[in-house]
């Protein structure tokens, strides 16, 4: 890759916008507002707000390797915190994709280094849903299954959390579950019950 292109092609896109609007960067360098926070994989081929359609200052981003949420991830949890306390965004999104690369992996039994621990949490959610997922015989198919229930346990992940919940009940935040099909370009909403999952876990991690 030649990097001074990166530069030329930031030219461009400067010229791109003030084109259209004068004041497009004025009113960037005013703040943000986002509507939504969106949690995704580090793949290079997940571009958040280009996927989404949206553009600067529309969605708040965290991306890690296979869009986890893990309560002693301080990154993500700053993340979480900052954009539902602090921006209030009425919107949470994990998205995960089909062809990740962290999901396979966790679907061996290689020793991958400092990987492992990360990648532990993958296997975690393979425990979790082994009878359903042992029954798919199709290898592709079974990989494609557990990016879809490793979206869905993140999701659980951040229900748990007291920001999530407070911003629940203050102003009705909503939690959700998608997968982004890389040979498609579509994006599949898993439909998560937000209630349900809340009702369901709320005896052990109700939080005040």
């Amino acid at each position: 890759m030649d990097l001074d292109r990166v530069f030329e092609n930031n030219e461009a896109w400067i010229k791109e916008k003030l084109a259209s609007d004068a004041n497009y960067f004025d009113d960037l360098g005013k703040g943000q507002n986002p509507e939504l926070l969106f949690i995704g994989c580090s793949d290079s081929r997940v571009t958040a707000e280009e996927l989404m359609g949206l553009g600067p200052g529309e969605a708040f981003v965290h991306r890690n390797i296979a869009n986890m949420v893990i309560s002693i991830d301080l990154n993500a949890m700053s993340v979480v915190t900052y954009a539902v306390e602090h921006l209030k965004v009425n919107h949470v999104v994990v998205c995960g994709h089909y062809g990740c690369g962290g999901v396979k992996a966790a679907m061996q039994s290689a020793d991958l280094g400092i990987l492992n621990p990360w990648l532990r949490n993958i296997r975690d959610v393979y425990r979790i849903h082994k009878m359903e997922l042992d029954g798919v015989l199709n290898e592709e198919k079974r990989y494609e299954r557990l990016v879809e229930l490793n979206v869905k346990e993140q999701c659980v992940n951040l229900i748990k959390t007291s920001s999530v919940q407070k911003a629940y009940r203050d102003r009705g935040l909503k939690v959700h579950g998608w997968v982004f099909d890389v040979h498609t370009g579509k994006l599949i909403d898993l439909k998560i019950d937000f209630e349900k999952y809340l009702r369901d876990i709320m005896e052990i991690y109700h939080l005040d």
